[in-house]
Formats: structure tokens, C-alpha cells, sequence
């Protein structure tokens, strides 16, 4: 009897690499048409609530693709318009206060010159300060997530025909044949749960924190306090590094509008509203719904917005979950690399049990 040869762990490890590396150089290429397809999924598990609302009620068919679509369409509608005007309104920004930047940086030559310190090495770190070069980074970000929402027509496509499949879908994850596959549909199914409740807890609190930002920039009378709100509420679904986005271009504001004070109480306010709701609460109301850790949370925000751009970043989370479960939680070996993923050790997961989590060979989440 032959002795079953094993392949070495390392060559494993050097193929699925490989393989990796391929993929996602593909979808990067493929980013124009991927990115707004992983967008209308999301859309469509944000949405699949209300159509399970109406097919309990006894709704129409019909009513169970318009109402989603509907839905749907106006967010993206309302996204579109807020971001076409934040690019125009950002893009007269930078010219208009060249002049108060020019006072500022003699402020500061002379006063680093009453210290004794050369003006040639102030001046050179001052023009790194450059408004429009941040304001551009700001408006480039903005006009990065035009560019994938101009492209309604395939999202709209896209969102329609997932809307029609629903029923289907669901259909097959409940059959007898889906028992087979048990552990993958549980995976799908945890995705799709914990996907709807980070959108939902990271929209809400993000409108929480955009609203008081706003008002706060208001009474200290930084220019275009709505767009830094709304600057706001999208740089919360970009994980770790979305409140340092958020806050560069209004404290610059302040402190071109009202001098180093104002500044420094943009800050100060920013960093209030945004540690206690976004450190405090908000992770009490999200719980385990990420079941990523921190180091993974920043390389899928780096990997992420390498390959699919703004969206990506926006996307950042959701798309590391689904590749958590088709890639981890659906293998019942994966036990040991998910608790690496969470940054928990296998015998302290509740998540196991809970509602709609990843399968870890217990009974498939129920599809929704």
C-alpha cells in the first residue's frame, strides 16, 4: 500500500499567495465593473429587510423588486447630488483662501524668526501645508466615488436583477440540496447578518456624528459646515483612519478662518464627539458584527483601497467579510485561522451561537 504523500505547508502557502495575488490584480483591473457590482450587492443586503417585511405581509411580487429598487435608486440619487456638489463646492475652496494662507505663512516666518529659527527651513516645511493640495486630496476622494456612482446604469442593472433573484436564492439556500453545503450557507448567511447591522449602526451613528461635527463647526464659524458633516457621515465607514480624513480639511478651514484657536477647538471638538460616540458607544451596539481584528481592519482598508480606489475604502469591511466567509468560515478547518482574523481565541468566541453568525460546524444561519 502507497503512502498517501502530503504537499508541504509552505508550497501552500506560496500558492494561495500567488493565487491571491492574481485575483485581486484582476479585480483591480476589472475595478470599473467589479467595484459598482460589490456596491449593488451591498445595496441589496442593506434593503433585504424591507423586502422580507412585505413578503410576510403578503405583498405583490411586484411590490417585492419596486419597493428594494426603489429604495435603492433614491439613496443613490441623493449620494450623487450631495457628492457632485461637495466636488464643485471643494473645488473653488482652495483658490479662495490662497491669500489668507500667504498672511499665514509670513505669521509664521516671523514668528519662527524671533526664535531663532531659519526662515528657509519654516518656509520649506510651511509650503508642504499647501491648502490645495489637501482640499484636492479631498475633492479627488470625492470625485473617486462620483466616478463609481456615475455609473448608475450598471448598478441599477445589477440591483434590479439581485432583486428579481432574491426569492430564488432563498429558495435554494433553504433546499435539502443546501444541506449538503451547510457550513458555506451558514457562512452566507452571517455574512449577509452581520454586513446589514454594521451598515446599519455605522450609518446611524455616523449621522450622529456628522450632525454635532456640523453644528459644532457652525457656532465656530468654519466655512461649509453641512459638506464637512457630510464629508463626515461617509468617512465613518472608513475604518481606523476615517476620522483623521474627516477632520484635516475643516481644521485647516479653522485655522486659515480664525487663526491656531479656532483650530485647535475644531480638533478639540472632533476628537470629543467622535471618541465618545464612535469609541464608546458605538462599539457596544456593534458587538462582534465585524469579527475582524484591528491589524486585519487596517490591511483590508490598505488592500481595499488599492485595489477598487475611494470605493474600497468605503467598502473596506464589508467586502473583508464576505471574503471571511467564503474563504474561512465556510471551511470547517478554518476554526484556527478565523480566530486569527477576529483577534479571539477559539474557546472565548460567542459568536458561534449567535444569530446569523458564521457557521463553525453547528446548523446553517437561516438566508435571508
Amino acid at each position: 500500500m502507497t503512502e498517501q504523500r502530503r504537499i508541504p505547508r509552505a508550497l501552500v502557502v506560496l500558492l494561495c499567495t500567488a493565487g491571491a495575488v492574481v485575483t485581486l490584480a484582476g479585480i483591480r483591473e476589472a475595478g470599473s465593473i467589479i467595484g459598482p457590482v460589490l456596491l449593488a450587492l451591498v445595496l441589496v443586503l442593506a434593503v433585504t429587510p424591507v423586502r422580507t417585511w412585505l413578503e410576510r405581509r403578503g405583498a405583490p411580487g411586484w411590490t417585492l423588486v419596486a419597493a428594494p429598487l426603489t429604495l435603492v435608486l433614491l439613496l443613490l440619487l441623493s449620494l450623487v447630488a450631495v457628492l457632485a456638489l461637495s466636488a464643485a463646492q471643494l473645488a473653488t475652496l482652495a483658490s479662495t483662501y490662497g491669500q489668507q494662507f500667504d498672511q499665514f505663512v509670513v505669521q509664521v516666518q516671523q514668528f519662527a524668526e524671533r526664535l531663532g529659527i531659519g526662515s528657509k527651513e519654516v518656509n520649506q516645511a510651511i509650503r508642504t501645508l499647501d491648502p490645495g493640495k489637501v482640499f484636492g486630496l479631498v475633492s479627488g476622494f470625492a470625485s473617486g466615488l462620483l466616478g463609481v456612482f456615475s455609473s448608475l446604469v450598471i448598478i441599477v442593472i445589477v440591483v434590479l436583477a439581485m432583486c428579481l433573484d432574491a426569492r430564488a436564492v432563498t429558495r435554494i439556500l433553504s433546499s435539502d440540496m443546501a444541506r449538503e453545503r451547510s457550513e458555506l450557507v451558514g457562512a452566507l448567511g452571517g455574512f449577509a447578518h452581520n454586513t446589514r447591522r454594521y451598515l446599519v449602526v455605522s450609518t446611524v451613528f455616523g449621522l450622529i456624528c456628522s450632525v454635532l461635527d456640523a453644528i459644532a463647526l457652525w457656532v465656530l464659524g468654519v466655512p461649509l459646515p453641512i459638506l464637512w458633516g457630510v464629508l463626515a457621515l461617509f468617512t465613518n465607514y472608513v475604518p481606523n483612519i476615517g476620522f483623521v480624513i474627516g477632520l484635516i480639511p475643516p481644521a485647516l478651514l479653522g485655522l486659515l478662518q480664525g487663526g491656531p484657536k479656532t483650530m485647535l477647538l475644531v480638533i478639540a471638538c472632533y476628537i470629543a464627539i467622535n471618541f465618545v460616540i464612535q469609541s464608546l458607544i458605538q462599539p457596544k451596539f456593534l458587538g462582534d458584527a465585524v469579527g475582524l481584528s484591528t491589524t486585519v481592519t487596517m490591511m483590508s482598508l490598505l488592500l481595499w483601497a488599492f485595489v477598487l480606489g475611494p470605493l474600497g475604502a468605503l467598502l473596506a469591511i464589508p467586502l473583508s467579510l464576505l471574503a471571511r466567509a467564503l474563504l474561512v468560515d465556510s471551511d470547517p478547518r478554518g476554526q484556527w485561522a478565523a480566530a486569527f482574523i477576529s483577534g479571539r481565541a477559539p474557546q472565548d468566541d460567542s459568536v458561534k451561537a449567535s444569530p446569523g453568525g458564521p457557521a463553525q460546524g453547528g446548523k446553517p444561519a437561516k438566508p435571508s
